[in-house]
C-alpha cells in the first residue's frame, strides 16, 4: 500500500497550507512532484489515488493533471530520462536525428527503458529553450545544442555516475 511516512505527511500538510481553504487542489502539482520522488520515480494509479484522497479530491482529477504534464511518469522509467524535445524549432535544427541517435544507441524506442533500467526515452513538447537547439531534459537539468557526440558524452557520464553510486 503506498503511503507517506509520517515526516512526509507533515511536507503534505504544509504544501496544503499554502492554500486557502476550500483550495487544496493547488496543490496537486507540487504533490505529485512528491509522491513520483518518493514511490519510485513513476506514478502508479494507486500512488494517484492516494493523492487524491490525501486532497479530497476525486481520482479523475489527479489523472487530468499527471497525464497532461510530460514531468510526470505513469510508468516506470530508467534512473536518467532523456526528454528530448521534437517541437519545430528542434525539429529543424536535428531533433529527429537526436531521437533516433539515442534509439539506435541505446537499443529503445521512445517510451521505452533500457533493460539494465538505466535510461528511459521520451519525446516532449517545447521545452522553452528554442535558442539552443536540439535540446533535451535531464531532470532539472537542460542538455542543449545536441550532437552525437554529446549524447554519447552524456551516455557515458550517466554510466560512470553510476558506477561510482554502485561501488560506494
Amino acid at each position: 500500500m503506498v503511503k507517506f511516512s509520517e515526516d512526509k505527511l507533515k511536507e503534505v500538510q504544509s504544501m496544503i497550507d499554502r492554500y486557502p481553504e476550500g483550495k487544496q487542489k493547488s496543490a496537486l502539482i507540487p504533490l505529485l512532484h512528491l509522491a513520483q520522488e518518493e514511490f519510485g520515480g513513476w506514478l502508479s494509479a494507486e500512488t494517484m489515488d492516494y493523492v487524491g484522497s490525501l486532497l479530497g479530491i476525486e481520482p479523475i482529477e489527479v489523472y487530468e493533471v499527471a497525464t497532461f504534464y510530460s514531468m510526470y511518469n505513469l510508468k516506470p522509467v530508467g534512473k536518467h530520462v532523456f526528454e528530448v524535445c521534437h517541437t519545430g524549432p528542434c525539429m529543424l535544427k536535428g531533433s529527429d536525428d537526436i531521437i533516433g541517435y539515442i534509439k539506435s544507441t541505446l537499443g529503445i524506442k521512445v517510451g521505452e527503458t533500457t533493460a539494465d533500467g538505466m535510461f528511459t526515452l521520451k519525446t516532449v513538447e517545447c521545452l522553452g529553450a528554442c535558442g539552443y537547439a536540439p535540446m533535451m531534459q535531464m531532470g532539472i537539468d537542460y542538455r542543449e545544442h545536441l550532437t552525437e557526440a554529446r549524447v554519447d558524452e552524456i551516455i557515458a557520464a550517466c554510466r560512470n555516475k553510476q558506477q561510482k553510486t554502485s561501488k560506494a
